[in-house]
């Protein structure tokens, strides 16, 4: 993997912490709201679709330059419909950047794997 592949995986990372955050935060307004008088729905429904709306494009940007399988993809779309799914993948994709930025650090040096 190269540099630009790390920085899709990197901002898929950033995006899916608070991605889970927004996602918890509405299940927790969408209690409120039918136990109380507190309605912030409307507000954190907004937030966590902008932000959902991010994750599946840096989703589709990973997917594109990592050329993941099949079935690394859609593990990762899954932990975006799931709602501590973003904590999951942001600790899967930053041992894969790490991985990508270190492969790419050998092959600049012209180390090669034995």
């Amino acid at each position: 993997m190269d540099i630009k592949t790390a920085s899709a995986l990197r901002r898929l990372r950033l995006v899916s912490g608070p991605e889970a955050i927004s996602f918890l935060l509405l299940l927790v307004c969408s209690v409120l709201k039918r136990t109380t008088d507190f309605n912030a729905v409307p507000v954190m429904g907004a937030v966590h679709g902008f932000l959902f709306v991010l994750y599946v494009l840096f989703w589709a940007d990973a997917w594109n330059r990592a050329q993941w399988p099949l079935k690394t993809a859609a593990f990762y779309f899954l932990m975006s419909v799931l709602p501590t799914g973003g904590f999951f993948a942001d600790r899967r994709l930053k041992r894969e950047a790490e991985d990508a930025v270190i492969a790419s650090r050998a092959r600049n040096e012209g180390v090669v794997n034995a």
